[in-house]
């Protein structure tokens, strides 16, 4: 894993930042949502890598606002696997599942919508993130 603001002065990391610049601001202008900034990651994950089941927010801070995943695999297989399931319903039987395609990219909000990635039988890239808004004051 490698934190983009340590490669800020990248140029495809500062087209990337552009890009989802643009995004936050057109999210913010029609859904009000406040976010501030965005953190996120290069991510390797290696052949047989998953994720279980989860949302993004943790339990004692509601920054995290808004999940994004940007793929990376070019000519990514269907039968590699891979694919991130996002459930759409309270009780998770209605799902979705995005494979991990080069210039896919999933966002899907952090509280809302539990999630997984199913194993890939190779290796995943992606940059994963999370739009962020100030934390509340108040104490729920």
């Amino acid at each position: 894993m490698l934190w983009l603001d340590q490669v800020a002065a990248l140029p495809a990391v500062q087209a990337y930042n552009a890009a989802m610049d643009d995004i936050m601001q057109a999210v913010n202008r029609g859904l009000y949502l406040g976010l501030v900034e965005l953190e996120s990651h290069f991510a390797v994950y290696p052949e047989g890598a998953f994720y279980k089941k989860h949302l993004d927010r943790f339990r004692d801070d509601d920054a995290r606002t808004l999940t994004t995943v940007f793929y990376l695999n070019e000519g990514w297989p269907q039968q590699a696997g891979g694919q991130i399931r996002l459930y759409l319903d309270a009780d998770c039987r209605e799902f979705v599942d995005v494979g991990p395609e080069a210039g896919t990219l999933v966002l899907f909000l952090a509280d809302r919508f539990w999630h997984e990635v199913l194993p890939a039988r190779q290796q995943r890239l992606s940059v994963t993130g999370w739009y962020r808004r100030r934390r509340s004051s108040m104490p729920w």
